[in-house]
């Protein structure tokens, strides 16, 4: 992919865009981009990134708060008018960098088990930030066109679906005014200067468990002492494939991977147990009740059918379905269609990726609308090369115009609701 640090050859539509930001805001938007980037910092510990956040929303006049250790609310009051707010996620992921660029993240962090890891903002949270503080900025210079409350939400630990929960648990709707509506976007390896969204469901359910198999350990040579715990987990692992392929009707849609599978430590031992995880996405309520219960009926059979004790399943985390309203949507369609054009929107289905973000406006039953952006040139694209995406080493999105877009998008889309 091209180096995030280039920029595009400036199409008309984009210098109509780069006309809404000043050339010193864009030249401060990338500097800051380039150091979130190179600075990025695990899940729930985004220490050194909220003191940041913190320092620019306080400069630009906004009233901040902390809420769920490392989230910041930042809360700009503007006369009488409606609550409107936005979300940007702050946490990196345990990925070593290998973009090459020259602000590349060197930075090392610590696992909650305290295993040492590289990080990288490899989902483009850094992004999200930027552009969250851009659009900020552009509402606190423009005070004079609009009336009520502009609330940014930036929330720690989406990539665990710690962030949401946390910030809820602690009181995040006591610290800020609610909004009537919330807007949130996210970075995608679609082309840059684009933008999709889904009607309804935008970003699956997701439901993270591990299984703790128990059987009997014993010599390889005497197998009829013991109870295999791989074999029988191996039974488990291919029977749990049926699941959505024979059970689950074509036109729904619901995904089961188990992602990691460990067990033993010699050749000629057989253990006495098997540890494997499950990962299950869904994007209708029902679905993802039947699958998981098919889970469990699935484990259980297969212990019982080896003489072997009930598995034990450890909940690892729980990710909630983000829905976009569909009248809001065709609104916010409307508005960003007028900012970029009509080429430059478009709807598209459902994803099956997961976020925590609906957690926030469904706590207070309020409308959301969540968009993607593209940050990918045309000829990376068009190469024979596969598209870096998300969670990728190699990903590293264009700087421009995925950064105005996102600026100016998140910007529009804000100010079309407030007075």
């Amino acid at each position: 992919m091209a180096d995030a640090h280039s920029i595009l050859k400036p199409h008309p539509w984009h210098n109509r865009l780069m006309s809404t930001l000043s050339p010193r805001l864009m030249d401060d938007l990338h500097d800051l981009y380039r150091h979130l980037h190179a600075h990025p910092e695990l899940s729930m510990q985004e220490h050194e990134t909220a003191d940041l956040i913190d320092q620019r929303m306080t400069t630009l006049g906004f009233r901040t708060v902390r809420c769920g250790g490392t989230g910041v609310v930042a809360v700009l009051e503007n006369g009488t008018g409606p609550v409107v707010g936005f979300r940007a996620d702050t946490d990196g992921l345990p990925v070593a960098e290998a973009t090459a660029l020259p602000y590349a993240s060197q930075a090392q962090g610590t696992l909650p088990d305290g295993t040492q890891v590289p990080v990288m903002h490899a989902c483009g949270h850094d992004t999200h930030i930027t552009a969250s503080i851009g659009a900020a900025t552009l509402l606190a210079e423009t005070r004079a066109d609009w009336s009520g409350t502009a609330l940014f939400v930036f929330q720690p630990g989406e990539e665990t679906a710690a962030g949401a929960a946390t910030m809820l648990a602690d009181g995040l709707w006591d610290k800020a005014p609610r909004p009537e509506v919330m807007f949130a976007q996210h970075l995608s390896n679609d082309l840059a200067g684009t933008i999709h969204l889904s009607t309804g469901s935008a970003m699956a359910m997701a439901d993270a468990w591990e299984v703790l198999v128990r059987g009997r350990g014993g010599h390889g040579s005497r197998p009829e002492d013991s109870i295999d715990p791989i074999v029988l987990a191996a039974h488990m692992v291919v029977r749990l494939q049926s699941l959505v392929s024979r059970e689950i009707a074509a036109q729904d849609a619901a995904v089961v991977t188990v992602g990691s599978f460990h067990a033993g430590l010699k050749e000629n031992i057989i253990p006495s147990e098997a540890v494997f995880t499950i990962n299950v996405r869904s994007l209708d309520q029902g679905v993802r009740d039947y699958v998981l219960a098919g889970i469990r009926r699935v484990l259980s059979a297969e212990a019982m059918a080896s003489g072997a004790p009930e598995p034990e399943i450890r909940e690892l985390y729980v990710f909630p379905p983000v829905h976009n309203d569909p009248d809001e949507t065709v609104r916010v369609m409307d508005v960003l269609t007028g900012v970029l054009g009509v080429d430059r929107v478009s709807g598209r289905p459902p994803q099956m990726g997961s976020e925590d973000f609906g957690a926030l406006p469904a706590a207070i039953d309020v409308p959301s609308v969540y968009w993607f952006f593209g940050g990918t040139p045309q000829e990376v694209i068009e190469s024979d090369e596969p598209t870096p995406a998300n969670h990728s080493p190699l990903f590293a999105p264009v700087l421009e115009p995925t950064l105005t877009t996102a600026v100016v998008a998140a910007y529009e889309v804000m100010r079309s609701r407030l007075g």
